[in-house]
């Protein structure tokens, strides 16, 4: 955790030439300057301007200044540079305030809030994508499957490269391995607090496609490139810590070991869910990944271990109290992680907050229920396409809280567009199986 003084040393002593100074628009892109090691303690003590109105989801044209302010603590080097270091930015307007507009300020309102409450976020995500052959169809890597080493798993080099990547930039990796479809992988980054691993997501996913690229691959993290295959999720372990370091999601004398506090959260992520999953799998093939038959979340449950619902409690260590989380099953790796920390932290301590009731949990096959069935039990689907999600989010004062007023009414502008683009296309399933007997 450097603060500006050391960050100024660092890149002397390094000898950094250039720094690349981050930040993430509405829809999750990563976004940068470069500027000399020069004129490094200037961007740290009063950022660098830039023109908003030119950064999708930000500003009017004609309230467009913005400056973009270095955070010490991010300072890092490049690994395939040596030279290059980067830092992530808040953004700020003219005056100083916070840009409303801002990812990154959006998490950290939801983080005050938290702490307000007690508690800090830890989130451990599993982020899955896929490794294609260079050209027009999508040709994965291998025919492996989950665990494979045969037959030959070959993106394990590429894995193997880019675990070492993030790990020279401090970024601390759990595990890395081949997931269930072809050419599919995971790279599971270890717990830290939201902020940090928001930062830490869109460094990732930067240096998989680097790496994949050097190499002539393409990576991807798109939801559901293959049909027919498992699509790609990013399971978001996460957990409440209270301000002196103990795990409130831990009740010794609870048999799931969790607490009413953990209960609570569990109980706000399932009553929100519809509202928030617009901004936790927010693209039009987001919803091919939430189907039946794929280890995606269609139904909204929970339960221990059981991987048909929608938040499950690992029970790899029960009783571990450091190692009690809860995983919420629905987000995949192509949303914007920082809005999406924010409106699962929001949901989760709205019903720590009013006291939701969590219903049973289903240790059960949900996805081998008849629909009466299901009714009977109350158990309420998600959306199950874009549209609905933004319909549902609309309506969503939570969200609205959550996002803040301006990034609410873009994002949901922003996805009514993409809907109309993608419903009035007309889709390679219509004319071959429609074109012949039509």
């Amino acid at each position: 955790m450097l603060d500006a003084e050391r960050v100024i040393e660092e890149v002397a002593r390094r000898g950094i030439k250039f720094v690349q100074l981050w930040f993430t628009d509405l829809l999750g892109n990563l976004k940068s300057v470069e500027i000399t090691a020069g004129e490094l303690e200037g961007a740290l003590e009063e950022g660098v301007g830039f023109d908003g109105s030119s950064i999708h989801g930000f500003a009017r044209i004609d309230e467009s200044d913005m400056i973009a302010k270095p955070d010490p603590a991010t300072f890092a080097v490049l690994p395939s540079e040596g030279t290059v270091a980067r830092l992530i930015c808040d953004v700020y307007e003219p005056d100083g305030s916070p840009y409303e507009g801002d990812p990154r300020w959006c998490l950290k309102r939801a983080l005050e809030r938290a702490r307000d409450m007690g508690f800090v976020m830890y989130v451990g995500p599993e982020i899955e994508y896929f490794y294609f052959r260079p050209g027009s169809s999508p040709e994965p890597m291998d025919k492996g499957g989950y665990f494979d080493l045969v037959p030959l798993d070959e993106g394990a080099d590429l894995r193997r490269e880019t675990v070492i990547a993030l790990q020279s930039m401090g970024i601390p990796v759990e595990a890395a391995h081949h997931e269930v479809a072809p050419g599919q992988q995971e790279i599971d980054l270890r717990f830290a607090d939201a902020l940090t691993m928001a930062d830490s997501i869109m460094t990732t996913k930067l240096l998989v496609k680097e790496v994949a690229r050097k190499h002539g691959v393409h990576a991807t993290f798109m939801p559901k490139p293959l049909y027919g295959e498992n699509g790609s999720g990013m399971h978001t372990h996460q957990s409440l810590f209270t301000l002196d370091g103990k795990n409130a999601f831990f009740d010794s004398d609870d048999p799931l070991y969790l607490s009413k506090v953990a209960r609570g959260y569990i109980a706000g992520l399932m009553e929100h869910a519809r509202e928030i999953i617009g901004v936790c799998a927010q693209w039009v093939n987001s919803y091919k990944r939430l189907v039946p038959g794929y280890e995606a979340p269609v139904y909204i449950t929970w339960a221990k271990r059981n991987r048909s619902n929608m938040i499950r409690v690992p029970m790899y260590k029960p009783g571990n109290e450091a190692a009690t989380r809860i995983e919420f099953r629905a987000p995949d790796p192509a949303c914007n992680p920082y809005l999406a920390f924010a409106v699962m932290l929001h949901a989760g301590l709205e019903g720590i907050e009013k006291g939701y009731e969590l219903p049973e949990p289903a240790e059960y096959d949900v996805f081998a229920l008849s629909e009466r069935e299901r009714r009977a039990r109350r158990i309420r689907e998600l959306p199950g396409s874009l549209n609905e999600a933004i319909a549902e989010m609309e309506k969503s004062e939570l969200v609205r809280k959550a996002l803040s007023d301006h990034i609410f009414g873009k994002f949901i502008e922003n996805k009514r567009i993409e809907w109309d683009l993608y419903r009035a296309r007309v889709h390679r399933y219509e004319l071959e199986r429609y074109l012949p007997v039509l």
